[in-house]
């Protein structure tokens, strides 16, 4: 990689979220039921290609967590972006179907590495974040519906994740049998409220163009997302289906009793579903980025967000989601003379969920562009804050705000709102990352008697 010059930010979209991501990639292993009829089975972690850029660099390293999270830091320094606050993400297939021993040696690799030095055991590793040079704010892990059960929500807990990606797809029993998904609807609604009363923030895996579906069918799926109470999830990538070396998928296409969407409905479709997206949630990701060699029918396009965000903006449709009205991406996009307006307000807005009644705040200024959002759920005497997000540019930890975004006093002013709308229940908890924890003492909070959730009596 070529040096950067002094002062210069290499790659800056890749923390203009406020954290650092960093993803790391467990050995492969085939699933549990089976493998779904798109899914390459290539000698590499579940669903993926060996050229791709994150199998590609955890493979050098032997699959090795601690040696992984050192690597990106390093990158990442190399690219002058701050490593404080670090988001993990754990890809590779069925991250819950793997040994507990591995679980959680894989876990304490990743903490350790932050550390710098290795621990005893997972929970001196965790306590030792509290306080490190490179602090674990979000943990997310990837996994299945039928892979959240009480004890594995436990375990999740227990490492100090904080958000899980479920591979949804669709919403289709009879679309799960024909493509061998090994799971059914019933058990996307069940993970998702049992995930939800956990705290954590979910994201679904949504895919279009599944075989059994069409254009229409997908665009009244992702309705049905967010009309029924069931679904209704914080954050979504989609992925078009496409035919790939090494899945059963290539024998059906060759047969003709398969064909993927074209670049162009693709993309249209994409559009509409943009256009139906509410406030609450982000779409993290369109498109999976494969090595053009391992396609056989599909679009190509990885960068068919950035065609999508182009055609919306030029459309002057109002877009809700998340993503598109970040300040991070707004400062970036901003046009030579424009200012962004910094004359902020707040609005909630409340929303029923898989038996609870969620709390969206957000921190907006007139053109509606997004500078920090807060996520509460109470059910029954429980209530929750599952997400306390302020948006801008990271910014090292002490490191005072120039302008408004990150360190900047929004996170302490939308928990003052959450904690008045929760005055009715007697306690508040807060699922935080691990290297969040001193944060919320400042503000009163403490860490539970079970090592879980930061809380504070109302």
């Amino acid at each position: 990689m070529e040096i950067p010059k002094q002062g210069e930010v290499r790659k800056p979209s890749k923390t203009l979220a406020g954290v650092t991501p960093i993803a790391v990639m467990c050995k492969p292993k085939k699933c549990k039921h089976g493998t779904c009829l798109y899914c390459p089975s290539l000698n590499v972690p579940q669903s993926y290609t060996p050229k791709s850029p994150p199998v590609l660099r955890a493979k050098a390293l032997k699959y090795d967590s601690y040696k992984q999270v050192l690597s990106r830091l390093k990158a990442f320094k190399l690219m002058n972006h701050p490593t404080e606050k670090i988001e993990l993400i754990i890809m590779g297939g069925n991250f819950l179907e793997y040994s507990e021993n591995y679980q959680e040696n894989f876990v304490k690799g990743i903490y350790d590495a932050l550390n710098g030095g290795v621990s005893k055991d997972l929970e001196s590793a965790k306590k030792l974040n509290e306080g490190a040079k490179h602090r674990c704010v979000a943990l997310c892990i990837e996994t299945r519906p039928d892979s959240c059960t009480e004890k594995d929500i436990e375990k999740m807990l227990g490492w100090g994740a904080t958000r899980v990606e479920i591979g949804v797809q669709c919403l289709d029993d009879n679309i799960y049998k024909k493509v061998n998904r090994g799971h059914n609807v019933k058990e996307v609604i069940e993970a998702t409220k049992r995930l939800k009363n956990s705290g954590f923030k979910i994201g679904y895996h949504m895919m279009l163009a599944l075989p059994g579906s069409n254009p229409k069918k997908d665009l009244q799926m992702f309705k049905e997302l967010f009309k029924n109470e069931k679904f209704k999830p914080d954050q979504l990538k989609i992925y078009p289906c496409q035919v790939l070396k090494g899945a059963c998928l290539v024998e059906w296409y060759e047969q003709g009793k398969y064909h993927p969407y074209t670049k162009e409905e693709t993309q249209e479709l994409v559009v509409k579903i943009m256009k139906i997206i509410p406030n609450y949630c982000r779409v993290m990701r369109v498109m999976r980025e494969i090595p053009p060699e391992y396609l056989v029918a599909g679009t190509t396009r990885i960068d068919l967000r950035r065609e999508v965000d182009e055609e919306l903006k030029k459309s002057k449709v109002l877009i809700k989601e998340i993503r598109f009205r970040e300040i991070g991406f707004a400062l970036r996009d901003l046009k030579k003379g424009r200012k962004i307006n910094n004359k902020l307000k707040l609005k909630i807005r409340e929303y029923n969920a898989s038996g609870g009644q969620e709390y969206f705040l957000e921190i907006v200024n007139k053109e509606n562009i997004l500078f920090g959002l807060c996520r509460l759920r109470i059910s029954g005497k429980t209530a929750i804050v599952r997400e306390l997000h302020i948006y801008g540019q990271a910014l090292a930890i002490g490191k005072k705000a120039e302008k408004l975004g990150q360190h900047s006093g929004l996170g302490k002013q939308l928990l003052k709102e959450v904690e008045k709308i929760a005055g009715k229940v007697k306690e508040l908890k807060i699922i935080s990352g691990v290297g969040v924890r001193e944060y919320y003492r400042k503000l009163g909070y403490r860490l539970d008697e079970n090592g879980i959730y930061m809380v504070k009596e109302l």
